[in-house]
């Protein structure tokens, strides 16, 4: 077994050994190779940062990191069926952490679901704190409460800064504002002075969604989601919304939106 740090040419390698160590996890993960890129772009993939073990040729467990500023994020820690119970996973995450120090990261965050119970204690061994919980949500366009069509909304808000001070609580990492600008998937804006929305088309996934506080309660939020769901034209999933933000999750149960799976972000430092 040979453990060593990744790069750009091993992604075939790196394809096989995720499609067979998420096959049956909590919540099948079943990716074509182009969805993988293009997830790993978005999030900030750096091959050089990652680890991976090798038996022979074969790559058989693996951290996949991304990285932004000091700040390291594991979007990937796997082991093939063939090769579980050897502690595999611990080693190749222990492999990845001087990878990470010596690119300038303090930080090390990670999601995991919160009824993996096995990942969850790997991760508390090693370091990882609780940072906090994240809810995952679906929302079917049938399901959207709004009497009229969504309108007023312009498909490009330039001044991303002035946006954050619309947010209660910070995205989660493939939610930042830095994944957003990575993807190469076609992402679509709609807002206007009071609110904006950020959908992906092709995923239905919503990256982003906040309305100015002073203007809230005024069904802009929902005319938000609405013109998402139109223009996606599939489910909508709303994926790592902070807990602790009520008004949010008050916002969509009340849109119709059904909460699926918990997840929770853990950190350690390095």
């Amino acid at each position: 077994m040979v453990i060593r740090s990744l790069t750009a040419a091993d992604f075939d390698s790196v394809y096989a050994a995720f499609a067979d160590a998420f096959s049956d996890y909590v919540v099948p993960l079943t990716l074509t190779p182009d969805q993988l890129r293009e997830m790993l772009t978005r999030r900030g993939w750096v091959p050089e940062a990652s680890a991976g073990a090798f038996d022979e040729d074969r790559l058989v467990a693996f951290t996949l990191n991304a990285i932004e500023d000091t700040r390291a994020y594991d979007t990937g820690t796997g082991v093939v069926r063939s090769h579980r119970r050897r502690g595999l996973g611990r080693e190749v995450m222990q492999s990845s952490y001087p990878l990470l120090r010596a690119r300038g990261c303090t930080e090390y965050l990670l999601e995991v679901i919160d009824i993996n119970e096995r990942a969850v204690e790997l991760y508390r061994a090693e370091g990882f704190v609780l940072a906090r919980a994240l809810q995952c949500w679906r929302v079917e366009s049938s399901s959207l409460r709004v009497l009229e069509s969504p309108s007023g909304f312009s498909g490009r808000l330039e001044d991303s800064t002035s946006r954050r001070l619309w947010w209660d609580v910070e995205p989660a990492w493939q939610n930042s504002t830095g994944s957003i600008e990575r993807a190469n998937d076609e992402h679509v804006t709609f807002g206007n002075e009071d609110g904006y929305v950020v959908v992906f088309p092709n995923s239905g996934d919503v990256a982003q969604l906040a309305v100015r506080r002073e203007a809230r309660r005024r069904g802009i939020g929902t005319k938000l989601l609405h013109a998402a769901a139109m223009r996606v034209g599939k489910p909508l999933r709303i994926m790592n919304i902070d807990e602790r933000d009520r008004g949010i999750a008050a916002f969509l149960e009340h849109s119709g939106a059904v909460r699926t799976v918990r997840q929770l972000e853990m950190v350690r430092a390095l």
